[in-house]
Parts: structure tokens; sequence; C-alpha cells
């Protein structure tokens, strides 16, 4: 079943049919137009996303990066960057390969519609044209017919009448005889043009404007097939990237099995151990014979002279690391200012990227040696002379780092004496760790903490190494320091309630003064442009240093 033959006679309906496909066609291609809008916009989300959350410090310089639970987070982040990409690849594919290639399409389709339709209504107006000729050829040869029939009756009557003349008789026989030959003429004409338009009216119904239509019904063919085609490439372009996208789900899976509570637990014991010893216990002074009573430099908050020394709350000893407020420390080369524990792994830290620098350096002086060989030995290659700058540049480094690395080295064995020895002496204090109660009030706990400082400081003499000193005279807070001016300035990348005990909130992009460093503990001292000064969190931060 074809159009020509079936609707041979619905020109308007398929002409309205065909506008309709088109019509679906750009729909179509401008609803995959905006699905890629969507698409890049999602991508683009996502990779804001994940930049936002990324974290903002490299990894060698985050100690948070250390943690299995840090690194599957990264990790979920770099999956979900890959995922944007897919969607931004789906994006392309759909733009390429459905919206260009069909809106291409339906242009071509539009002129070939046109071109067919102009043909049917030509082959129309052609036979309108031809059944106007044989109306006027009719009405013709109906007028001649009535004139001739006129003309003869004329002579008739004119032949009948005794009072006309031979004259008058004759011309109405010629005039009746020229009409009835112009009758006979427009009969022919007539019969002959009425031939013609039926063999043009077959001809326009049976063989040409069925060709039209036969044209016209492949033709939509064509766009329907090319439509469906379309259809699938947006499933395609979604399982063209499927084994990817579930790549990245396996990954994201991987990264939650990866987290190990346990390992993290020995991470933070790595990175915040500080090595020192425990005090020992807080001997009982009797205070029920003060006359007697001799003067003690381990009592707790009592003078050389015998008098007890009040102190008030704002005065107590508080040991609330990092929250606690510290002394001023100066930044020593040997890092003597850390806990023994993190100055050992310092200044191993250092040593070993000396180490790593001297055997650079090393391997570079062999190489300028031989390429200076192959100079002496083929003298049109180089001038070995021009070698001998950076050969005698290369031996005072080695010379430099070899030096550092004794310093080192002979820092590192004191560092580490140092934590064998506040080892021992926790280990003879304590046969295991004091159970910490659940909860103690901050007065109290800072004067227990106090008079557990100035406990040590009185048993336990100094040596040269200062390996007994007294313990967390570090976090005291006896120390009444001038206000320091800021070392730097910072930004708040977010915001921070500072709801604990020596930190202090700040809102995102607050300008701040940097008054102290990290330390390794995660924790940066800042000063707010209205007043106040606390710790923030390191990684909250944007430093310049001045």
């Amino acid at each position: 079943m074809d159009w020509g033959t079936e609707l041979w006679d619905q020109f308007e309906v398929l002409e309205r049919h065909t506008q309709w496909g088109l019509d679906l066609l750009d729909r179509y291609v401008k609803f995959v137009k905006e699905r890629t809008e969507v698409e890049q916009a999602y991508a683009k989300q996502l990779r804001s996303l994940v930049k936002k959350y990324l974290p903002k410090r490299p990894a060698k310089d985050d100690p948070e990066s250390k943690f299995s639970q840090q690194q599957s987070f990264v990790q979920i982040l770099q999956e979900v960057n890959d995922f944007a990409g897919q969607r931004e690849l789906v994006a392309e594919n759909l733009s390429v390969r459905v919206c260009l290639e069909l809106a291409k399409y339906s242009q071509e389709m539009k002129q070939e519609r046109k071109m067919h339709f102009q043909e049917g209504r030509r082959a129309q107006q052609q036979l309108e044209s031809g059944f106007k000729q044989l109306e006027n050829s009719k009405r013709k040869f109906e007028r001649d017919c009535r004139e001739a029939e006129k003309a003869a009756q004329t002579a008739e009557r004119l032949d009948q009448d005794i009072n006309a003349t031979k004259a008058d008789v004759e011309k109405a026989k010629q005039q009746a005889h020229l009409r009835s030959h112009m009758a006979e003429e427009s009969k022919n004409e007539y019969a002959a043009q009425l031939q013609r338009f039926n063999r043009d009216q077959a001809h326009f119904y049976f063989s040409q404007m069925p060709q039209i239509f036969d044209k016209l019904q492949d033709m939509d063919e064509r766009r329907a097939t090319h439509l469906g085609a379309g259809y699938g490439l947006l499933s395609e372009a979604e399982l063209q990237v499927v084994p990817i996208i579930a790549k990245c789900l396996e990954g994201m899976k991987g990264a939650a099995d990866a987290v190990d509570a346990k390992n993290d637990s020995q991470v933070l014991i790595e990175l915040h151990k500080s090595g020192f010893a425990r005090p020992g216990d807080v001997e009982f002074e009797d205070f029920s014979q003060p006359m007697n009573r001799v003067p003690s430099d381990s009592s707790l908050g009592t003078p050389s002279d015998g008098r007890p020394e009040l102190r008030g709350p704002g005065r107590s000893r508080a040991k609330r690391w990092p929250f606690g407020k510290k002394n001023k420390t100066v930044v020593t080369e040997d890092f003597s200012h850390l806990p023994p524990e993190q100055q050992r792994k310092r200044l191993q830290q250092h040593l070993e990227e000396r180490n790593r620098e001297l055997q650079k350096e090393v391997d570079q002086r062999e190489a300028l040696k031989k390429m200076k060989d192959v100079y002496e030995k083929t003298p049109q290659m180089g001038d070995p002379a021009s070698l001998e700058p950076r050969i005698t540049e290369t031996l005072n480094n080695i010379e430099r780092l070899k030096l550092e690395v004794q310093k080192y080295e002979a820092w590192l064995a004191e560092a580490e004496s140092r934590v064998l020895s506040n080892r021992g002496n926790s280990l003879g204090r304590h046969t295991r760790p004091p159970d910490p109660p659940a909860s103690a009030p901050p007065d109290s706990s800072s004067s227990n903490s106090g008079s557990q400082d100035n406990k040590e400081s009185s048993e336990e003499p100094l040596s040269e190494e200062g390996q007994d000193a007294p313990i967390y005279t570090e976090f005291d807070e006896d120390f009444e320091e001038e206000p320091a001016s800021p070392i730097g300035h910072c930004v708040a990348i977010y915001h921070f309630e500072g709801s604990s005990e020596g930190t202090i909130s700040m809102a995102e992009g607050e300008d701040l003064s940097l008054m102290e460093e990290d330390k390794g503990d995660g924790w940066t001292r800042v000063r707010r442009k209205q007043g106040g000064e606390g710790y923030v969190p390191t990684s909250y931060l944007r430093v310049t240093l001045n």
C-alpha cells in the first residue's frame, strides 16, 4: 500500500502530515539540546562541589591526609570528579551526534519536501488551466450553435416571405451557411480540447500525482527512520559511559571499605605522641604543724618562705592542649621546641631529605665528570673548562650537605635517647596508665596539673640533655606575655564555631591576624579585628606570612 494509490485525493492531508513529521524532528533536536545543557550544568556543579571539598593544602603538608578516613573521602571526591567528566562526555556526544546531525538532516528534508509539493502544485495548475480551456471551447461551441440556428431560421423566414427580395434571401442563406460552418469548427475544437483534457487528467491522477505522493512517502519514511536512530543515540550515549561510571562507583565502594579505624588511631598516635614521661605521684605535705614543717620546693602552691600561695581561678595551671594558652615558643633549628617524639620524627624527616639531596648532588658530580672526560677526548663537543664552575659548585654543595647530615644525625641520636629515657621513666613510675576521670571541672584539673608540674620539677633534677625537664611547662598559663605583633594574615575559608575553651569563632571570608603558626597539631592561633584571640583549625584558613 502506498500513498499514490490509496491517498490520491488527499493532497492537503499529506501536506499537513509531512509538516508535522518535520516539526517532530525539530522538537526532538531542541529536546536533546536542552538535555545537553542540563548535563553540562550538572557536571559543572559536580566539579564545583568537588573543588569546594578537596583539601586546600598539599598532601605532604596536611597531617590529616595520613588518615584512611581522609584518604577515602579524597578518593570519593576524585571519583565524583571523574563521574562529572563522563556526564560532560554524554553531553558532547549528544550535541555532536544528535543535535548537529539531526538539525542538518531536518534542513535537507525541508528542502526535499518543498520541491515535491512545488511539483505537485505545478501539475495541479496545469490541469486547472486545461480545464479552463475546455470550458472556453465548450461555451464557444454553444454560442456558435445558437447563432447558426438563428441564422438558419432567419433565412427560412425570408425564403417564405413573398415580399422579400431575391438578394435578401441569398444573403440570409449565405449567413446561415457561414454560421453553420463556424458551429462545426467550434464543435471540432471542443471535441479536440475535451480529448486532450481527459488525457491530461488521466495522466495527472494515475501517473503524475501518484509518483509525487510516493516520493513524499519515501521521504517521510526516511525521516521517521532517521528520527528513530536519533532516539537510539540517546540511550547509546548513556551506555557508552556506563562502564566508566561503574568503575567510579566501584572506586567509591572501595574507598568506603578502605576506612581503617584501628590504623587511624595508630596514625594519630604517631602524629601527636609527645614522648614526655608521665608525671610522678604528688606527695602528701603535712600542714598540721606549720612551725615545724621544713619548707619544700615541691610543696603545692607554697613559696620558699613558708607562706601558702593563694591561687585564684584565673591563675590556675591549665594543660588543655591544644586549647590552652601557650607560652610563646621560639622555633629552633634542632626542633627542641617540640615534644621529644615529634622532634625525633621531624629530625628523621629532614635527615632523609638531606640524604636525598646529597645523593642527587653526588650523581650530578659523577655526570659532570663523565661529561668532562668526553670533552677532553673530543674537544669539538665542548670546552672542558666550562664545566669547572659547575663541578666546584657541586662539590661545595656536597660538603655542605654532609655537614648538615652529620648535624641532623647528632640531633637525632640525642632526641632518640630522650625518647627512650622518657619511656623508661614512665614505665618505672606506673605499671599501667591510671584511668582518667569521666569528667573533671576545668579549675580542678588545672590545679592538679599545676601541682604535678611543680612536683616533677622538684623531684627530678635536670640533666645535661634536659631529659628530666619539668613536664608540660610549655603548656602553663603562669607566663604573662606582652601583646604580640602579628606574623602574617589569613582569611577564613569556612565558618567555624569556637565552642571549646581556647578556640575562637570566625565567619567565612573574615580577615584575621596570624599570631602563631601551626606546630603540627592542626591548630593555628589568630586574632580577630574586633578583638579576641584563640585557636582555629589550620585547614580552615588561607595563610600568608609577612
